[in-house]
């Protein structure tokens, strides 16, 4: 790797599910790019005890660990912080890392609510010399990026409709402790509809009204450091929400962490004047185009749905794996956190920012207001 290349300290807060994700990403940053856009250190991490710390620094490649976040924002060589906490977190440890001078790589939800969204977009707005990025992964998968190329370039024209859903099943069983994707600001709207709830406002654009739904079919859930205590459940297993994009177009939205039998399962269909797009997660390397121009004919001439090998045909410089290679979810956050560095080095704003984070959030406050008040419900700007 070239010696001329900027150096980047990396300062992590949180080292659960996500944060060992984003630290292979870091790490792995010059394998997978050529060149990459800087060198990524991994300085530090801080967890919320010492001796997770020292096994988070071993594990994930990081000089030192530490249980006090503190340490990573007094330490010079450390650029960026990655919050890679619990939703409820995000808050006071984004707003911190930008007073403090560091760049900020945020993971999803941006924060419990919209007044706490507001509260780092304004830190935001006055330090403008701290880049920040949002992982929202699901923007970084070729099929989407080119779903999103083949809308801007007019290829399904005026948007009617779409459809969209993030489903899972892991939260069905009753018996599954309490933990904090369960408390407050931990919903299935909040932990899988900020994703694509984000995804359909990167294809479409901005959402104008919602009306949305959430249930919540488990009221309570054992302690996980008491089985035989219940603790109530306060957030929702499932949401959906029709919505008004301010471009015209009706869709509708489902999340739910009660799919049974799914596994990590995103889709969406949109249908346009002159075509349409389709695409599902579990079927990831290739995106369905329908060209509605295609002459029909006897026995259906050519008309039909194009399967488009998206596969792993990142632009450059991304070297690996080979472009012909089916495509993973690791491989989604890599580019990801790649778009994000790449942004920091050319000191301008990436394809994902906190400002996308705030705007999600901000969809999310309306659905939880029309879900109480049964009405559609304006989205207000962040």
């Amino acid at each position: 790797m070239s010696r001329s290349l900027p150096e980047l300290g990396i300062g992590m807060v949180g080292f659960g599910f996500i944060g060992k994700v984003h630290a292979h990403g870091f790490r792995n940053l010059d394998l997978f790019y050529d060149p990459p856009p800087c060198r990524a250190r991994l300085v530090g991490v801080c967890t919320s005890r010492d001796e997770t710390a020292d096994v988070a620094a071993e594990k994930g490649g990081f000089e030192f660990g530490t249980s006090r976040f503190e340490d990573l924002l007094d330490r010079d060589d450390i650029d960026v912080i990655d919050v890679a906490t619990p939703n409820d977190l995000h808050r006071e440890q984004v707003i911190a890392a930008l007073e403090a001078g560091k760049h900020v790589y945020c993971d999803k939800p941006l924060t419990n609510d919209l007044e706490d969204a507001r509260a780092i977009v304004r830190v935001a707005r006055a330090h403008p010399g701290q880049l920040h990025g949002m992982a929202f992964h699901c923007r970084f998968i070729p099929a989407t990026m080119r779903a999103r190329q083949l809308i801007q370039e007019g290829f399904i024209g005026e948007v009617y409709h779409f459809r969209a859903a993030y489903l899972h099943a892991g939260y069905a069983d009753p018996t599954r402790p309490m933990s904090w994707r369960l408390a407050p600001g931990g919903g299935c709207l909040a932990d899988l509809g900020s994703h694509v709830i984000d995804l359909m406002r990167y294809l479409l654009g901005d959402y104008e009204t919602v009306r949305g739904t959430l249930q919540t079919w488990i009221t309570e859930r054992p302690s996980a450091d008491d089985p035989s205590k219940m603790l109530p459940v306060e957030v929702d297993d499932y949401a959906c929400l029709q919505a008004r994009m301010s471009a015209g177009a009706l869709g509708f939205i489902e999340a739910s962490r009660f799919a049974t039998g799914t596994q990590d399962d995103m889709s969406f269909e949109i249908y346009g004047r002159k075509g349409a797009l389709r695409w599902s997660m579990m079927d990831p390397n290739f995106l369905e185009a329908y060209d509605a121009e295609v002459p029909g004919g006897e026995l259906g001439g050519m008309q039909g749905f194009t399967r488009i090998a998206t596969v792993q045909k990142y632009p450059e410089p991304s070297a690996l794996p080979s472009p012909k290679l089916p495509v993973g979810w690791m491989r989604f956050h890599m580019h990801s956190i790649f778009d994000f560095l790449t942004a920091v080095t050319r000191g301008e704003p990436g394809t994902a920012t906190l400002f996308d984070g705030a705007r999600s959030e901000a969809v999310m406050e309306a659905v939880r207001r029309s879900a109480d008040e049964g009405t559609w419900t304006e989205v207000q700007e962040v």
